[in-house]
């Protein structure tokens, strides 16, 4: 965690007091998360990954340094949370022989009305 100057709120305060927090988590260092979890992790972070393997987040949002310190830290907690749930496995399906009759009786409908549309024969 480390805190630099910021722009946006703050008052006379933004041009001299460092409240931006930057924090950085060493992902590819890290022995705690399993490699599926880190893989989840990688794609979650997006821009926030570092070409080092570290996700960095900074918050600037708020005016003090103990707000955008608590801001980063909660926004990594809840990548951190939403990388820990695996995705459900996809189970291949195939349609129903009556869905695919439905289907098939559409498109004969569908076919139908539009010969109807067209311009009427010699025989019509």
């Amino acid at each position: 965690m480390s805190f630099v100057r910021a722009s946006g709120p703050g008052g006379q305060n933004v041009n001299k007091v460092s409240t931006a927090a930057q924090l950085r988590f060493d992902l590819e260092g890290s022995s705690v998360l399993t490699e599926s979890v880190k893989a989840r992790l990688r794609n979650l972070s997006g821009r926030r990954l570092t070409a080092e393997g570290t996700i960095l987040i900074i918050a600037r949002n708020q005016r003090t340094q103990e707000h955008n310190r608590r801001d980063a830290e909660e926004r990594l907690s809840d990548l951190i949370r939403r990388a820990l749930i695996a995705p459900k496995p996809r189970k291949a399906t195939k349609p129903t022989r009556a869905a695919r009759e439905r289907r098939l009786d559409g498109k004969k409908n569908q076919g139908h009305t539009k010969r109807l549309r067209g311009r009427p024969g010699r025989d019509d």
